[in-house]
């Protein structure tokens, strides 16, 4: 946990390198030639459209641009970081894959060794700087999903070092508002939530979540390249933490409509319909999802199934039609069982549903064997596996 401080501080802040490339639209000032490529306005509107195909996940049409780039400037981190980019998506809509991280480290490495090739060649350059605490950040946050906290810690110390040597380039700092923004949220939600870790974060400035959410709206409704990124962080803040999911929904429809083939948004749209009640919507989006997946459109898989499958299962039930539900529930299980998320709230609800069903069709043994899929997976704490032994004890199971 020590290291998702780390990573907390580093990488959200710092995984914005490319930001500055695409400022074109809301810089009018910068009016001379900059030192630095990330601002060459003759590269801007490229590397804007291949990174509105990367969040499209269009990374076929992504990369080639990539691979321009990496031809005319073999010697600059930027290609890679963008091809790295790209492969952090493909883990973002399913984290406990690992199948990409290998390919997601060695860009980010090719892309660390020029910045700091740059960097020893002159100290002063904030473009070096600034990939180098981009690259590092990213590191540490994957290193933090997969609990290696050594390796997470060292990458996330490494990435603060270059995020303070980074400051100082004025056209860098619009988009370093969104970095200010994540810590003075979370260097007050973490203390908050986690008391062991209230030591560490004494090391650090205070923090102030409010401003750090209206921050991020700033950033949100202002930037350019970060404007995705902050808003990607207000839609899960909004609903997990802040309990604004009309905010959420807001955010995540926009999303949705922007880049409709992005996985991640999508199911985020449905599950947000979900929470407001709009249940129509959310299974109509939901059997949109089931369809991609069966498709096979880039990145729709097993994880986004589950929970399609289960906003079906949940509107079927409420139209009172029980054989959909069921039909649904059994595809929440399906999909949870394909990407081993058997411990997931949605597969734990989708059998408790599946198990009460069984008992009301008066199939004892298969209500049973339901409910002791909920205490086996469910761990005794969790509300799922009280319901269950309080059903077995109720109906004598």
């Amino acid at each position: 946990m020590i290291a998702r401080v780390a990573v907390v501080i580093g990488v959200w802040i710092l995984g914005l390198g490319v930001a500055q490339a695409q400022q074109s639209e809301v810089d009018s000032m910068i009016t001379a030639p900059s030192r630095y490529l990330l601002l060459d306005r003759s590269l801007q509107f490229r590397i804007t459209k291949a990174i509105n195909s990367m969040y499209n996940f269009d990374f076929p049409t992504a990369e080639r641009d990539y691979a321009v780039l990496a031809l005319q400037y073999p010697d600059h981190p930027l290609p890679e970081f963008l091809v790295a980019l790209g492969y952090w998506w493909r883990i973002e809509v399913d984290v406990t894959n690992e199948k990409y991280d290998a390919t997601f480290v060695k860009y980010l490495d090719r892309a660390i060794a020029k910045a700091k090739t740059m960097f020893d060649a002159d100290e002063t350059n904030k473009e070096a700087a600034f990939f180098l605490a981009a690259g590092y950040g990213f590191q540490s946050r994957l290193y933090s999903e997969r609990r290696s906290w050594t390796k997470a810690a060292w990458s996330g110390r490494n990435a603060l070092k270059y995020m303070d040597l980074s400051r100082g380039e004025e056209e860098f700092n619009p988009e370093l508002l969104l970095g200010d923004a994540l810590f003075n949220y979370f260097s007050e939600w973490i203390p908050e939530n986690y008391p062991l870790l209230r030591p560490v974060m004494a090391l650090f400035p205070k923090g102030n979540k409010q401003l750090g959410l209206q921050q991020l709206e700033q950033v949100a409704n202002n930037a350019f390249y970060t404007r995705v990124e902050a808003q990607y962080f207000l839609f899960r803040l909004y609903a997990s933490e802040e309990k604004e999911p009309f905010k959420a929904l807001q955010i995540s429809q926009y999303l949705n409509a922007k880049f409709p083939n992005n996985p991640y948004f999508h199911r985020s749209y449905a599950r947000h319909l979900y929470a407001v009640g709009r249940f129509p919507e959310s299974a109509q989006q939901s059997k949109e999802i089931l369809s991609r997946i069966d498709e096979g459109m880039p990145g729709y898989e097993s994880n986004s199934g589950r929970y399609a499958s289960f906003f079906i299962a949940q509107y079927s039930e409420r139209m009172g039609d029980v054989a959909e539900a069921k039909k649904y529930y059994l595809k929440t299980l399906s999909y949870g069982e394909e990407s081993e998320s058997q411990e997931s709230g949605y597969y734990l609800h989708a059998l408790l549903q599946l198990g009460k069903m069984a008992n009301f069709e008066n199939n004892k043994p298969l209500a049973k064997k339901y409910f002791k899929e909920v205490k086996k997976y469910a761990k005794r704490k969790h509300p799922a596996h009280q319901e269950a032994r309080e059903f077995i004890k109720k109906n004598k199971l």
